[in-house]
């Protein structure tokens, strides 16, 4: 590659010796790496050019560091390139950081089998220098740019280990617009349907967000001007994986996440950090005396930086009949640390770049040496909340905080779990009710005569482990209870006698049990004796002193929560001007569903799920034609068509149990259609078209399928 070659490459100019130095490293890599190909089978050198191109033009390092990426990735495929000349002819800290980037990529989790802790700190042993570690980031964040060319097991296991191991350091020493990415990248290959619809509310309310800024600066824009202070108003938008946690951890849905947006001030001044911080507190000045603000929520990180050399201002104020507003205020230099985390694009004549470079270099050195700050407690944003473990075969295994080894073998194969009778943990021989811990290597022991009791539900955390174990439970229970009816039958035939389902119904309240399978356990386990059964019989009259009232019938029906209504909102159950609507065939909205209407010329008002495969495109490329629409109190009267195609597995024909399954609840089943599949996992495939009143009944029609024996998945 020439000089005119790395020009798209590099967004900077490089002096004629730097450029040479970068040009040398990449003739060596592109030699080294010939012939090998990208998962879209384009040349693999476009890794190292993607990474450099961050490293330099992102995160603002320079070409000594460029230069390393490129003999890092020629030294990691063919290590006799260290001993060459045209290696040693590179300066000896670029000959390193290529050294200790070689080191770390041969670090593999499944390898070394090491705590997620350990492995960071294994990472920062290997970067004496820290160009090493921003280098590192930079490379991972291009594999997850890329992450759709892996195949899917690395896909997987790539996804996990970034947020796990890299995620952290890069919020730690404060590249959060790397760190942000990173993290929606693993929403969105981990949680796509959650991903989808936050990323699709954020569109939809974009607009929204755009005339809250200016009502804001309407009143400050005089006083601002009058004061001779020149500022950039900028929106900074929570990414989606943060509104995630934030629902998660609050359990609240999108919109009760009041800091999703915040307005952010970046001032234009001469980087002198005495006239830096006086603007900013006249800006906060003005802000404060137009607004009132909440004092527990001011945070100077002007007096005093944060370890990573963050800057700001940040305070809450209320805004928009007391809904409160995070306002951040900062300077152009503050700003460009805190977003890249270097000096890089440095516009400020006479300021040279270098000197802040290395002054954040520092920084960035003093948090890695602060082993103890990598922790989870001081990152709330992040995942801490999960546990790492590995199999003896290396396999990484995501499960919640708290599971245990009854979850762990559940995770690794259902059988596994129901057969669970101890396991082995760091070669140590525990009960099932261990708790693990991330780093942990765990191995499940299963014994052929173990069976899963109600104390199980105690020990297991997962939804996967504890509805298997309830499968399980009920099935035992359903054949012993076959076997107390089968007794009853038989000693009813001896007797001559019968027993009507009043008397069954009687005798079952008589003995507190909650249902008839239940009492028919008890007789199978001689908890009932037969004999009292006949007793009850002999005598009729005893009857009526068990006679019980008939249960009240429990409503059912969904409530719909009251929701403020607006003028620009559709309301469905009617129609506006004499609109007309429908429901859209791509997605099939059924009442409860969060869903938006889209204004066409012909059909009126078609109304899709957030969650809609179209629902981005629609909203991002036609804005003006979104109306916003919410459910009428009365829609839960009418019906709503909607298919499901159930996954199977096995030569049995599960047509017949998934229609009993879906019709244990309000729905109607209006067709069915089997497909032969032809693959390892799914064999059939059922479409099954249904009629159900609201999105309620449709969860539990799908959760009851899902406990179909040999369905795998149910699809909306």
């Amino acid at each position: 590659m020439d000089r005119n070659g790395l020009k798209p490459v590099f967004t900077e100019d490089f002096q004629d010796g730097e450029l040479e130095l970068v040009l040398k490293a990449y003739g060596m890599a592109e030699k080294a790496l010939e012939g090998m190909k990208r998962g879209n089978d384009s040349p693999f050198i476009g890794h190292p050019l993607g990474v450099a191109g961050i490293v330099c033009n992102e995160i603002g390092m320079g070409a000594d560091c460029a230069a390393a990426v490129f003999l890092h990735e020629a030294t990691r495929f063919h290590p006799e390139i260290i001993e060459s000349d045209d290696f040693l002819s590179f300066p000896q800290d670029i000959r390193n950081i290529a050294v200790s980037l070689n080191r770390i990529s041969a670090i593999k989790p499944k390898d070394t089998r090491l705590e997620a802790d350990t492995y960071r700190r294994l990472i920062i042993s290997y970067s004496r220098d820290p160009r090493v570690t921003l280098i590192k980031l930079a490379d991972r964040l291009e594999v997850m740019r890329n992450i759709r060319l892996l195949p899917k097991q690395s896909r997987e296991l790539k996804v996990v280990e970034t947020q796990l191991l890299y995620v952290p350091i890069a919020h730690q020493i404060g590249l959060y617009s790397l760190k942000g990415e990173m993290e929606d990248i693993y929403l969105k290959y981990t949680e796509p349907e959650v991903y989808n619809s936050i990323t699709n509310k954020l569109r939809l309310t974009a607009r929204d967000r755009e005339e809250r800024m200016k009502r804001f600066i309407g009143p400050l824009e005089r006083k601002l001007s009058d004061a001779g202070i020149r500022y950039q108003l900028k929106g900074r938008t929570k990414t989606a994986y943060s509104i995630w946690r934030k629902m998660v951890t609050q359990e609240v849905p999108f919109e009760k996440v009041y800091d999703v947006y915040a307005i952010r001030f970046i001032i234009d001044c001469p980087p002198d950090r005495e006239t830096e911080h006086a603007l900013c507190w006249n800006v906060f000045s003005y802000v404060t005396s137009e607004y009132k603000y909440d004092t527990s929520r001011l945070r100077d990180w002007l007096s005093k930086p944060k370890p990573n050399g963050y800057e700001s201002l940040h305070v809450t104020i209320e805004f928009d009949d007391g809904v409160p507003l995070e306002v951040q205020i900062r300077t152009r230099r503050m700003d460009i640390v805190a977003e890249s985390g270097g000096a890089s694009h440095w516009s400020y004549k006479g300021v040279k770049k270098e000197e802040y470079m290395q002054e954040w270099l520092a920084s960035v050195k003093n948090v890695m040496s602060q082993q103890e700050s990598f922790s989870y407690d001081n990152m709330p944003d992040n995942i801490g909340k999960d546990v790492f473990v590995y199999t003896p075969s290396g396999e990484l295994k995501r499960l919640p905080y708290g599971a245990t080894l009854l979850d762990f073998a559940f995770a690794i194969h259902t059988n596994i779990g129901l057969k669970c009778s101890g396991g082995l943990v760091n070669g140590k021989l525990v009960p099932i009710r261990e708790k693990l811990r991330t780093g942990d290597i765990v191995e499940a022991v299963t014994n052929k005569n173990q069976k899963p009791n109600m104390g199980w539900l105690d020990a297991a955390v997962t939804s996967k482990a504890r509805t298997k174990i309830r499968q399980k439970l009920a099935e035992e229970e359903f054949k012993k209870a076959s076997e107390g009816k089968e007794l009853v039958a038989r000693r009813l035939k001896n007797w001559k006698m019968e027993m009507s389902d009043e008397d069954l119904g009687v005798l079952a309240k008589r003995y507190s049990m909650k249902s008839l399978n239940e009492f028919y356990c008890a007789v199978a386990e001689n908890a009932i004796d037969v004999l009292e059964i006949k007793d009850f019989l002999s005598d009729k009259g005893k009857a009526r002193d068990f006679q019980g009232q008939k249960p009240k019938e429990e409503n059912e029906e969904p409530r719909q929560e009251g929701r403020e209504t607006r003028n620009d909102v559709l309301v469905i159950g009617g129609n506006i001007n004499n609109i007309g609507y429908r429901m859209a065939k791509c997605c099939n909205p059924v009442f409860g569903d969060e869903v938006f209407g889209f204004i066409s010329v012909r059909d009126g008002i078609t109304i899709h799920r957030l969650s809609c495969p179209n629902a981005a495109r629609l909203i991002e490329k036609y804005p003006y034609r979104i109306q916003r629409v919410r459910w009428s109190s009365n829609s839960s009267s009418a019906s709503f068509q909607v298919t499901l195609r159930v996954l199977c597995r096995g030569e049995r024909r599960l047509g017949a149990p998934v229609m009993e399954a879906a019709s244990q609840y309000k729905a109607s089943v209006r067709s069915m259609i089997i497909n032969e599949r032809n693959s390892r996992d799914v064999t059939h495939e059922i479409e099954l078209k249904l009629s159900v009143p609201n999105n309620l009944e449709l969860d539990k029609v799908i959760s009851a399928i899902r406990k179909v024996k040999d369905v795998t998945n149910v699809l909306r």
